[in-house]
């Protein structure tokens, strides 16, 4: 069983009412095998609910509203350990950039990140995700070259990382990702926002380790 562990912010713990791409990427692996699994230490949604739209899903994951690389790094280990978590799906920055660190101290716990994950599971596989397009980027110049500075070291991060018993990956961001059509606020994701986070993940980890296959999600939103 290859054992899944979602890592993010608040667009990836969600809000009540939401389905979250944590429950589009568990349909899309296919929800009645018992080759995956999602873990983690938390399952509620933003506020401690658990309302989620449809909640016949395993609601396992290390999220937090309000949380970044900074929170997560000094997390991840103990987390791991718990969870015997196989593969980490990790999408931070936006609260880091956006309150806490710039784009180089940031690159920084992305660094302490993956090194304490791998501590405790020298095999963790990673998928690591940028910073997505949201409003303050949209309005704010200079946070939105923070924004693109911090994904440029991501990116040479992954590649510095990246070795053949715990191997990296970069997700890549969705060519049709479009603020105004996939959130409801300009930063979190809506149903097809969803669908597009889900599908970057699933897309990254089919074509570079064969896991699972293409994302068909995004028939639906089309």
């Amino acid at each position: 069983m290859l054992r899944f562990m979602p890592v993010g912010d608040s667009m990836t713990i969600g809000s009540a009412g939401e389905h979250t791409w944590r429950h589009r990427f568990w349909h899309h692996l296919g929800a009645d095998s018992d080759a995956y699994a999602l873990v983690g230490p938390r399952t509620a949604l933003h506020g401690d609910s658990h309302a989620y739209a449809d909640p016949d899903f395993p609601q396992h994951h290390l999220a937090g509203w309000g949380e970044g690389w900074q929170h997560m790094a000094p997390a991840i280990a103990e987390a791991v350990t718990t969870a015997r978590a196989d593969v980490l799906l990790v999408s931070l920055g936006l609260i880091d950039l956006g309150f806490y660190t710039d784009a180089e101290q940031t690159e920084q716990n992305v660094r302490r990140f993956v090194a304490e994950a791998r501590r405790a599971n020298p095999a963790v596989r990673m998928v690591l995700f940028p910073v997505i397009p949201n409003v303050r980027a949209e309005t704010d110049a200079p946070f939105a070259a923070e924004v693109a500075h911090f994904n440029t070291l991501l990116a040479k991060a992954v590649a510095d990382l990246d070795e053949p018993r715990s191997p990296l990956l970069q997700a890549s961001i969705p060519d049709s990702y479009d603020i105004h059509h996939d959130t409801y606020d300009g930063t979190h994701p809506n149903a097809s926002g969803e669908h597009k986070l889900a599908a970057a993940f699933a897309d990254a980890l089919h074509q570079a380790w064969g896991v699972g296959g293409p994302y068909l999600g995004l028939q639906q939103v089309r």
